[in-house]
């Protein structure tokens, strides 16, 4: 995975520029009216790493709530008491926040490359400045997703279960997997993350990678990509892996209409949102084979 202090790293940056820093060379007690000169922070989340914790310290004095997991009302009680928020969760972040936070709160930065659960609308119509971390777990989210390939092809789960519970016979086809090499691949959402999939599988020579998408990226002809209608993805692809954003044109994309296109045999990689797939859809499709 991404180093927390990477992340956080990001997502310091964002309040810096936004708050502003203030050069101190101790740590006072928290002046939560702002008499002072350092600017108070909200963590929403006290699991915060401490490394990135300790560098919002040199500049601001940094409070938590006094619950874990914290509980929305005090999110929003402290909202005003602060001059800036580190949102570290997926609770819904919208003017509920801005309002409560009033003329005080200056900042907020989430700690996310998704916005599903942020109004964003909402923070342009104020102009209220707002820190997300896309690119920063491109690596990590791409490294699970050929993982996640790995496992299904060669079935690990199936395999771990067998030896947990005794159940390990052997023979030349029990547990037989299938290859990577020369398969065919379907990226849906060929963004950031799709891409660094993309630059992952080349050491595999794999037989054909495929992308959907709005419009054509330029980096698809170096990666070896070919731009495709999202339905002939669907049927060509023995492994299709999901990587674009949860928005309302995307909520249950993969359904019992998509699934039906899918070979019997593929394999369905999702690193994104969990509601891109209609669960009861899939299960159904699973059972059904």
């Amino acid at each position: 995975m991404k180093s927390h202090s990477t992340l956080v790293g990001v997502l310091l940056l964002h309040l810096w520029l936004f708050i502003g820093s203030i050069e101190s060379t101790s740590l006072p007690t928290v002046d939560m009216a702002n008499n002072g000169s350092r600017p108070v922070v909200l963590v929403t989340n006290k699991e915060t790493p401490l490394k990135g914790i300790q560098k919002l310290q040199q500049k601001c004095d940094v409070i938590f709530p006094s619950t874990h997991p914290a509980t929305r009302e005090e999110i929003l009680e402290l909202a005003g008491q602060v001059d800036g928020i580190m949102w570290v969760g997926h609770m819904a972040l919208n003017g509920e926040v801005l309002d409560r936070g009033g003329s005080r709160l200056k900042a907020i930065s989430t700690m996310s490359a998704g916005m599903d659960y942020v109004d964003v609308e909402e923070f342009k119509r104020r102009k209220f400045p707002l820190g997300y971390t896309p690119i920063v777990l491109n690596d990590a989210v791409a490294d699970t997703a050929v993982g996640l390939m790995i496992a299904a092809s060669r079935r690990f789960h199936e395999g771990r279960l067998a030896i947990d519970h005794s159940q390990w016979v052997g023979g030349p086809q029990w547990m037989l997997g299938r290859d990577i090499k020369g398969s065919t691949v379907g990226i849906i959402g060929f963004g950031g993350i799709g891409q660094t999939v993309a630059r992952r599988l080349k050491g595999f020579e794999i037989g054909q990678l495929l992308y959907s998408g709005r419009r054509p990226k330029p980096e698809a002809e170096a990666l070896g990509a070919k731009l495709v209608p999202q339905s002939e993805l669907l049927q060509e692809s023995d492994y299709v892996v999901l990587a674009v954003p949860l928005t309302k044109e995307t909520y249950h994309m993969i359904n019992e209409s998509t699934l039906s296109l899918m070979k019997p045999t593929a394999v369905l990689v999702n690193v994104a949102r969990g509601d891109l797939v209609d669960q009861k859809a899939l299960v159904a499709a699973l059972k059904n084979g």
